[in-house]
């Protein structure tokens, strides 16, 4: 987001449920215009309504916790709630930038897309990353009757698994396929890497390997497990974000070869650098079928000290320059605007 704001001064960042401080600074400091909240009386209603079914999935969520309920009910909810937050921030766009050369909602939900535009009253390109859950038979139902509305939207799919998987369920919706991560450019430098050893006490001449990110279910975890028990050499693992699990982290505390070293996340940009630059390789795991985009890959490919990977890497993924990743997003909402008149 950064990236895109700097290749893109004066864009307007909207969020509708704040955004962090060292996130904020970085867009102000890339030429960014911020909206925390929203912007008239119609966004206004809209965020409100999603605040308050958010409240309401959350309540379901602890009252049906038993197995004994349909558990899927407060998740649906969700999706609802999600449906009127990504609408509230569209109808702020259109108060704040009527002509924008692009709206784009980076962290679309996977359902009611058509609903989505009618409601917030813009056409719009949404980054759909993954399908967390599908649409049960009341969601369903505000589908169709707002299906007129999938016309003023494009899917961007980050990748031809997740955009085959869509496709299935939402045949009618126009779909292009794009990566979502961008190449910044940011490399690490030699003394970066000084600071990132310097900053976990590791000697020069020890490896380093680091594992970033939230063990999330898709996150094949006992891969690592297992191959750590193996080790036969000393080896210093740098975990860092959350959620963790603590049970697993104190059993590889406890294995002779290895030193571990934990920084709970979520995790700034700086402490990020640090870790990558301590790093001599990182790890990525995740389990069979799993379709989404991995940004810890692309992250490694470009924050990884040099001379490795090497300059051609990112491009090799699919990854756009922020340069190429606006004119992108640009030329296909303006095919979308085109297609509309």
């Amino acid at each position: 987001m950064v990236a895109l704001a700097k290749a893109r001064p004066g864009s307007l960042v909207i969020a509708p449920h704040g955004i962090a401080t060292e996130t904020a600074r970085a867009l102000c400091t890339a030429g960014a215009r911020l909206a925390i909240g929203r912007a008239g009386h119609r966004a206004g209603f809209l965020l409100a309504a999603a605040r308050l079914v958010s409240g309401i999935s959350a309540a379901g969520q602890r009252l049906l916790g038993s197995r004994r309920w349909p558990v899927r009910l407060p998740h649906q909810v969700t999706l609802l709630a999600r449906c009127l937050a990504e609408a509230s921030a569209l109808r702020t766009a259109c108060r704040l930038e009527p002509d924008a050369d692009a709206v784009v909602i980076l962290t679309a939900s996977e359902a009611l897309h058509g609903a989505v535009a009618l409601l917030g009253g813009q056409p719009h390109l949404r980054f759909v990353h993954e399908c967390v859950t599908t649409e049960d038979t009341a969601v369903r139902l505000l589908g169709r009757l707002a299906c007129r509305g999938v016309a003023r939207v494009i899917a961007v799919y980050p990748t031809q698994a997740v955009a085959d998987e869509f496709a299935e369920g939402f045949p009618d919706l126009p779909a292009v396929v794009g990566g979502f991560a961008v190449d910044d450019a940011r490399r690490l430098t030699a003394a970066e890497r000084e600071c990132g050893r310097a900053a976990f006490d590791v000697p020069g001449v020890e490896a380093v390997v680091c594992l970033v990110g939230g063990w999330w279910p898709y996150k094949d975890i006992d891969v690592i497990d297992a191959a750590l028990e193996r080790l036969k050499e000393p080896l210093h693992l740098v975990v860092a974000g959350g959620p963790l699990d603590e049970d697993v982290l104190q059993r590889w505390r406890a294995l002779p070869d290895l030193r571990v070293h934990v920084v709970p996340g979520p995790v700034g940009e700086s402490v990020l650098r640090l870790v990558y630059g301590a790093a001599d390789a990182t790890l990525v795991t995740r389990r069979p079928g799993t379709g989404r985009e991995s940004g810890l890959v692309m992250d490694a490919v470009i924050r990884q000290p040099p001379p490795l990977p090497g300059p051609d890497a990112p491009g090799l993924l699919g990854m756009r320059s922020a340069e190429g990743q606006a004119e992108f997003l640009t030329r296909t909402f303006a095919a979308l605007r085109t297609k509309e008149s």
